[in-house]
């Protein structure tokens, strides 16, 4: 049973999370691959992985997003406010699962392993870069200016949606321009530091 003190720890944090902050609604898709060496693997993740439509090109891992705005006017006989706004990005990950033959080589499943856990990490940090810009877009609408008209109120906030859903679009292309940059090196680094893990006994062996 949770201890008492810490239920009340946990309800205490819980009550003073900042209200109607952005909502993310995240969910998991996961496409099958196989083969035995790296170079089936390979082939299969360029023939079987999500199709991007920013790209033209199937990557091994993909993120799907949309993002909805709930915006609520108050009008006085002057000025029209936005009283309140909600952003909820939506979100869907998709990430390759390896049909494991029996008896593959350690060499690959270590290769696996660091591959597929760096596809899952690039893929949740395009998560996080969504859902931050969600946040950034519902203060934006919250602190902006009152309007003449609610009509004039709602052209704004279409226009401050659009400002942000721009910034957003840049800082994905750019995270994914940096991570392509840095690919060899950064698979490099990781399969020497799960390496010096398994060696050490802080990690099974693949």
């Amino acid at each position: 049973m949770m201890n008492r003190h810490l239920l009340c720890a946990l309800m205490l944090a819980l009550g003073a999370m900042p209200a109607g902050a952005a909502n993310l609604v995240k969910t998991y898709s996961y496409f099958s691959i196989s083969g035995r060496t790296l170079d089936d693997i390979e082939n299969q993740l360029s023939k079987h992985g999500p199709e991007v439509k920013s790209t033209g090109m199937r990557h091994p891992g993909a993120t799907q997003m949309a993002f909805t705005t709930k915006v609520n006017y108050a009008q006085t006989a002057t000025s029209c406010r936005i009283a309140d706004a909600q952003v909820t990005v939506k979100v869907k990950v998709i990430l390759p699962q390896w049909r494991r033959p029996r008896n593959s080589d350690p060499d690959v499943r270590l290769f696996w392993d660091t591959l597929s856990a760096d596809i899952k990490r690039h893929e949740e940090r395009h998560v996080e870069i969504a859902k931050n810009h969600a946040r950034a877009l519902e203060d934006a609408l919250k602190t902006s200016y009152p309007q003449k008209t609610c009509a004039e109120a709602k052209a704004r906030a279409a226009e401050i949606t659009t400002a942000e859903l721009v910034r957003h679009d840049q800082d994905q292309v750019r995270f994914d321009r940096v991570e392509g940059v840095n690919f060899e090196s950064r698979i490099i680094r990781l399969l020497h530091y799960r390496m010096e893990r398994i060696q050490s006994g802080q990690l099974p062996p693949a």
